[in-house]
């Protein structure tokens, strides 16, 4: 007779500190797949970074519980994995006999009944659906976003709605509540190595105006996993930060006869270009370093202060901003932030982002002038104290000693957390950067 292997749930890891849930993009392996270990399994979207998720253990791949676009917390089974009988033996002096079939199991086991991704929160809060009624198809009863589908497009939400109004009464959110209490332990078949949290709140979603108009007028754009971590971390920097804005006009003109000095040796020697932006970067880590308090977060009864400066840069690409880090700054010299801005910017553009390069980020630079913008109002890049903008060298006519001089003129904005941070300090720290890039001349050393 053949010994079946011991089903193991493969869970989302702790990626991060800071993250609590990651949102599958694609599944790359299907139910009947054997699966060697350190197999890429999936494609996972977290708010920070897209990343791949390699298999923990070999075997067999069983079911697969989070489909593409669902989103699981941190420690939530993802899918089912059979490992070798020989393996599972090794693991246990006592394993536990499974039936041939998967389906089976679960027709006897609802334990795992009482618990549903965010995703499957939403479907059925948006449509009405009451959980209760619906039939699981998942490991140990659980309910998928496939059995809700299933259950509205069979009328199932209709009926649900015909209900009397005291049962309509009940508002989703109380039904949602309901089903999130945290569930007595229960002894199961399949053995689980991650830890569950709790999941961030999900963005509710929004009816699109007009959706009955000529489709000729109109056309729809899915939101992508990497877009909705942006714009419910955009939503939570803004309702939770209370933003101040302020800027500053500073003369460039010194850094732009530098710069044309000494790019085509450096681009000789590097085989990068310099851009202005590295010369920005070392004139804002000198100024953190007078003045500290800008390099700190928001900790509700205390100010936390960042010993390492760590600059976020803002990446733009097609579809999407990230904010790779560069680790200790102020370590570098110009020519070593040209270089991590090169690597970081390439790597970003080619999706190919680690999430240890997201990661620790205590400031955020954006360079909004490399597109033309000459003034931006930013939003700070939650939970930091600051943010500044370099916006679009321009030429300007400029009074110097009641004599008009064309000049190369930047402006810099700053939006600060006006919990942390008010008008006069953020005045001096802007002051300091101004002076900072004015002081660059032809003699200026970058190594």
């Amino acid at each position: 007779m053949n010994q079946t292997g011991r089903l193991t749930e493969v869970t989302v890891p702790h990626l991060a500190e800071s993250l609590v849930s990651a949102t599958i993009g694609k599944w790359l392996k299907k139910p009947g797949d054997y699966i060697e270990q350190y197999d890429v399994l999936c494609e996972l979207f977290t708010e920070k970074v897209n990343t791949e998720m390699p298999s923990p253990i070999e075997g067999k791949l069983i079911k697969i519980i989070v489909g593409d676009g669902e989103t699981a917390a941190v420690g939530e089974a993802i899918c089912v994995i059979e490992e070798p009988a020989d393996s599972s033996a090794a693991a246990s002096a006592a394993p536990v006999a499974f039936t041939d079939s998967v389906v089976a199991t679960e027709d006897t086991d609802q334990s795992m009944r009482g618990r549903f991704s965010p995703a499957v929160h939403r479907l059925a809060q948006d449509n009405r659906v009451d959980l209760s009624r619906v039939a699981g198809t998942g490991l140990g009863g659980r309910i998928t976003r496939k059995d809700v589908e299933t259950f509205i497009a069979s009328g199932g939400a209709n009926a649900a709605n015909t209900a009397p109004a005291a049962v309509q009464a009940v508002s989703p959110a109380a039904s949602v509540a309901a089903s999130v209490v945290p569930e007595e332990p229960v002894n199961q078949p399949v053995r689980s190595s991650g830890i569950h949290l709790s999941a961030s709140p999900q963005t509710p979603l929004i009816e699109a105006e007009g959706h009955n108009l000529d489709a000729r007028n109109e056309h729809f754009i899915d939101v992508t996993p990497m877009r909705n971590a942006i714009a419910t971390k955009m939503r939570q920097s803004v309702t939770e930060i209370p933003h101040a804005w302020t800027m500053i006009e500073v003369d460039v003109t010194n850094l732009v006869v530098l710069r044309n000095k000494v790019k085509d040796e450096f681009m000789r020697r590097e085989g990068i270009n310099l851009t202005y932006l590295a010369f920005m970067l070392k004139a804002v880590v000198n100024a953190i370093k007078d003045y500290p308090i800008i390099n700190s977060v928001w900790a509700v009864d205390k100010i936390i202060v960042k010993r390492d400066i760590n600059i976020s840069l803002s990446v733009g690409t097609e579809d999407s901003v990230m904010t790779p880090v560069i680790k200790k700054a102020d370590q570098k010299n110009i020519a070593g932030l040209a270089r991590e801005i090169d690597e970081l910017t390439k790597k970003t553009r080619a999706g190919k982002l680690a999430l240890t390069d997201m990661v620790g980020g205590t400031f955020t630079v954006n360079n909004t002038g490399s597109f033309g913008s000459i003034l931006s109002y930013p939003i700070i890049n939650y939970p930091q104290a600051a943010i500044v903008t370099f916006e679009s060298i321009v030429k300007k006519p400029v009074v110097i000693q009641d004599m008009i001089a064309v000049r190369s003129m930047v402006n810099l904005c700053l939006s600060l957390d006006h919990r942390i941070l008010d008008g006069v300090i953020c005045g001096r720290f802007l002051q300091r950067v101004k002076e900072n890039l004015e002081s660059y001349n032809a003699d200026t050393k970058i190594y």
